[in-house]
């Protein structure tokens, strides 16, 4: 069979999918159909269904993908029949049960604590001085100000969402690490991308790698693609 030709991207929390703008221009450069899925993120169970929605909309099997959050979405909407693979990007892969909340309730020993700030009114924001170096930290200093300010209210209801039974048990899957990710440690990227019987490959690159290394996740997605669906 012909390798995959739709890919969905499947941005996280405090962004939009603006961010995968490089990314969907690598691959539809190279033929693929290419949508992206924007969530409103206030609860994980509309961002599922949004992303269900784009799927529905697809002619043919995709490579689901998803950034941060995006990985706790593509993990509970991945058991959608037209999904093929996974690709996780710096991201969030839960287990039956678990939700991005009970998966940073206890961070690792010397781990960085994202500058999340006290939620208000259900929504969470991260510290505005404090984004570019925790998320952004290899972009420009414009642009790592520009998604400061240009954040998405995220809902208490999407960081405790809890997966019903993950996707990546039944779907292959592929883990960029992002070995600069102050958001997410290294090691518990590889930790969940080990769980989940990925095929891990690593970048140099801060949490926004999706921006920031469009090359290097771009490649990955094709590698997920090209495996016969």
């Amino acid at each position: 069979m012909s390798a995959v030709k739709n890919i969905v991207l499947v941005h996280g929390g405090f962004v939009d999918g603006s961010g995968w703008q490089s990314v969907h221009r690598l691959l539809t450069q190279d033929g693929f159909n290419v949508s992206v899925v924007q969530n409103p993120t206030v609860s994980l169970a509309d961002d599922v269904a949004v992303t269900r929605r784009a799927l529905d909309a697809l002619d043919g099997p995709a490579v689901l993908v998803g950034h941060s959050y995006g990985g706790a979405v593509i993990t509970e909407a991945g058991r959608h029949e037209g999904v093929a693979a996974l690709v996780y990007i710096a991201a969030f892969a839960p287990d039956k049960d678990e939700s991005v909340g009970t998966l940073v309730a206890d961070p690792a020993p010397g781990a960085p604590v994202p500058p999340i700030l006290p939620p208000v009114d259900g929504f969470l924001f991260l510290d505005r001085d404090k984004f570019a170096a925790s998320f952004a930290g290899d972009l420009p200093a414009e642009d790592a100000a520009f998604l400061a300010d240009s954040q998405v209210p995220w809902g208490l209801e999407a960081l405790g969402g809890p997966i019903t039974e993950p996707a990546w048990r039944t779907k292959p899957s592929w883990y960029l690490v992002a070995t600069d990710d102050h958001m997410i440690p290294p090691p518990v990227q590889h930790q969940m991308a080990e769980r989940a019987g990925a095929t891990v490959a690593e970048a140099a690159g801060s949490h926004a790698i999706y921006v920031s290394q469009p090359a290097a996740v771009a490649d990955l997605i094709k590698k997920a693609a090209a495996h016969q669906a």
